[in-house]
């Protein structure tokens, strides 16, 4: 299964993005909104249009990256929020990323990986984060497809890739999903071991 820039450059070409919310999602604006450190060093990977980023942007999260293989939806971002900063919109391989964040935000890019690289996502983001960072967002309850994205998965599964890497501080039903998402979201937080 070939999840290549070209897969996914087609996909906003011919608008074929049934991901794409069009706005922040519900869960995470909430928890957004409860942060107080603006100064939080904080990565979207597999990001896409990300009106997440736009969204924390817009309210003093300057410290803000966003990770996608494709340019077209970092180039939409660009367009929206015309003083977001360039260095902070990466084109590129989120597994090939070095760097080091305070909270990392999943929205979409664990369903859409290959779920063979569902360990390796796991690592890669314990190495991404520093000491006590976080990676919070939503990963699907349910079964979606096995052939190509957006895939699916369960708690139980989703614990034996995390659970050697992080504590579990949060990882429950979603109880404020997107209307089209509801009762298919787990909320999680997980800190870096």
């Amino acid at each position: 299964m070939n999840l290549s820039e070209k897969f996914w450059e087609k996909k906003y070409e011919t608008q074929k993005i049934g991901w794409d919310l069009g706005v922040v999602s519900p869960p995470l604006k909430f928890y957004f909104d409860q942060l107080t450190n603006k100064e939080l060093k904080i990565l979207i990977p597999g990001g896409g249009n990300s009106y997440e980023a736009e969204y924390l942007f817009n309210n003093g999260f300057k410290n803000v990256s966003v990770v996608d293989i494709c340019h077209n939806p970092l180039e939409n971002l660009k367009d929206r929020v015309p003083s977001f900063p360039e260095n902070q919109l990466i084109h590129g391989n989120f597994f090939d990323l070095e760097a080091t964040f305070d909270l990392i935000i999943e929205q979409t890019f664990f369903c859409a990986i290959n779920p063979d690289l569902r360990l390796k996502y796991a690592s890669k983001m314990r190495d991404l984060l520093s000491d006590e960072g976080k990676l919070v967002g939503l990963f699907f309850d349910a079964k979606l497809n096995e052939d190509h994205p957006p895939f699916g998965g369960n708690k139980e599964e989703y614990i034996n890739y995390f659970e050697a890497h992080f504590i579990m501080d949060i990882f429950t039903e979603c109880y404020n999903s997107y209307h089209n998402r509801q009762e298919m979201e787990l909320f999680v937080k997980f800190v870096k071991k």
